[in-house]
């Protein structure tokens, strides 16, 4: 699996104009589910961004993980960061796990995340979404299972 979290004071998605989660200071996590991926997969990536220590102590160093601080997380299914441009400019998913297969492992990751202690707020698999956020920082870090 692989995911984009930003450190985050505020995030929202939005679908047709109305907001389906939203979450204040936390980690917005967009997640994708590569062919091949499983539970286990989902259960390590989130289990490692829980433990992710991206947000200041009292000494203003990045020492506390989302757990550590009570923030939230917003998780967003975001196929396109199995973007293949290797071979020209128009990008190629086919990396990406089958819709039905990524429904899945994204639902799962999400109540992964949720079942360490972490507040969540979702988007919707396969909506048009409108995401925002206030990235705090910022930090933006990349993560995939593979690496």
């Amino acid at each position: 699996m692989r995911a984009l979290i930003q450190r985050v004071t505020a995030a929202r998605v939005e679908i047709g104009g109305s907001t389906v989660g939203e979450i204040g200071p936390g980690l917005m996590i967009l997640v994708c589910a590569m062919q091949g991926d499983t539970e286990a997969e989902a259960d390590r990536l989130a289990a490692k961004i829980a433990k992710l220590r991206i947000f200041r102590d009292d000494e203003d160093r990045m020492n506390r993980s989302v757990i550590d601080t009570g923030g939230a997380a917003l998780v967003v299914s975001q196929f396109t960061l199995a973007a293949d441009t290797s071979r020209g400019n128009r990008p190629g998913f086919s990396a990406a796990a089958r819709p039905d297969e990524g429904e899945r492992l994204y639902n799962h990751f999400a109540a992964q995340i949720q079942t360490l202690g972490i507040p969540v707020a979702t988007g919707r698999f396969g909506a048009d979404m409108a995401v925002s956020l206030t990235n705090d920082g910022p930090v933006t870090v990349w993560m995939d299972t593979d690496s």
